[in-house]
């Protein structure tokens, strides 16, 4: 058998198996993870039942997880990063709603290599958030991650009827730079079914709006931002809470993700910041998933550093080693050493890497290599 890292010895189960894994993003999306170790597992043990339960942090695959759960996903037009109309998508059950911020001010919605940082919107997030009112939705899960944008939620809350003027009572033009502008922001017309309305912000970061640690020099670099343009926004964000008179939600954790969308929701739509792997997973329905599991399959693409502090397998392994249930992992690449992998709750992590040496190939391969490195897993906890 080829070589796999591992945290600890490896040792049998038999029952239900239970696969929360996240996306191989580039290469496998979550649900797909979950089909290729399914076949995986059953090349060894054909017998052993299965249950797939694609997790997400917030971030891409949000919804897609949520519509594998049993949601409803429904697609709508709405403006996207550059002002150009796009498809996006939000899931629905009952009166619960999951929007996804990248659906529709993502990355994703950018020319290759083309970046906006001081003019990209997250108008469409807000429209996004409009349709799953007009819906039904009372609880919105607001899942961020993977934006275009720096705007700090201006366009979303414009979106929804906030006004944001410059000093000639015009309306600022889109984007994080213009804010140095702003002159007036009233929130008055905001959408009054937000009142009744339960938001709550999903993020697996909690940087500030502001400062060395916030949305502009983080991650502005990350969507095209230069030095200069990062001076230039961390500015006019502060001027935005200023106007606001929201300083001190500015330092709230979670303020600065997604280019400060955060900021705009704990600010205008009332909303409570929750690590996103945790929402997902109550939503989801994670914890009567996993009655009768005795093993839990979780991974993602690259099981690093950040892997620790509240992306998806670290918050699987903590709910199920909380009841109990040994947790191994999957991935593509993977650099914890096998300490750091046990005290997160993790067993053992099997790695594409150890396969295919070869990133590209890896990434082309993935869903091939996953099988093979499930039926190894199989073999090791399965029979």
């Amino acid at each position: 058998m080829e070589k796999t890292k591992v945290s600890d010895t490896a040792g049998s189960t038999t029952g239900r198996v239970l696969i929360a894994a996240d996306k191989f993003k580039g290469s496998l999306t979550a649900v797909q993870v979950a089909e290729h170790v399914t076949t995986g597992l059953r090349s060894v043990v054909p017998g052993i039942e299965v249950t797939a339960l694609p997790v997400a942090d917030g971030g891409d695959g949000t919804v897609d997880a949520a519509v594998a759960a049993g949601f409803d996903r429904r697609t709508v037009r709405v403006t996207g990063p550059l002002g150009e109309p796009v498809e996006a998508a939000y899931a629905l059950r009952g009166t619960t709603a999951v929007v996804e911020m990248a659906e529709a001010s993502g990355l994703r919605h950018l020319p290759a290599g083309v970046y906006a940082p001081l003019t990209a919107t997250t108008h469409g997030t807000g429209e996004l958030l409009r349709a799953a009112l007009d819906a039904g939705a009372r609880t919105i899960v607001l899942g961020v991650g993977g934006s275009a944008t720096n705007d700090g939620g201006a366009g979303m809350l414009s979106a929804l009827g906030a006004r944001l003027l410059d000093a000639e009572g015009a309306p600022l033009a889109p984007g994080g730079g213009p804010l140095a502008d702003l002159a007036t922001a009233d929130l008055g017309g905001l959408d009054p079914r937000l009142a009744a309305t339960e938001v709550v912000l999903a993020s697996d970061v909690d940087n500030p709006l502001l400062g060395p640690k916030g949305a502009a020099a983080v991650y502005g670099p990350q969507k095209g931002a230069s030095a200069a343009d990062v001076a230039v926004l961390d500015a006019a964000l502060g001027r935005f809470a200023e106007v606001l008179g929201a300083t001190d939600e500015a330092e709230a954790p979670g303020a600065g993700a997604a280019g400060g969308i955060g900021f705009g929701a704990l600010v205008g739509l009332r909303a409570a910041f929750r690590p996103g792997i945790e929402v997902l997973l109550d939503v989801l329905g994670f914890e009567a998933a996993l009655d009768g599991a005795t093993l839990v399959i979780t991974g993602e693409g690259s099981l690093d550093e950040q892997t620790l502090h509240g992306k998806a397998p670290a918050g699987v392994a903590r709910a199920a080693r909380a009841r109990g249930i040994d947790v191994v992992a999957v991935c593509g690449r993977l650099t914890l050493p096998p300490a750091d992998l046990g005290r997160a709750g993790i067993r053992r992590a099997y790695a594409l890497s150890d396969l295919e040496p070869d990133p590209s190939r890896s990434m082309a391969e993935a869903g091939p290599l996953l099988e093979r490195l499930a039926s190894h897993l199989a073999q090791d906890f399965l029979t």
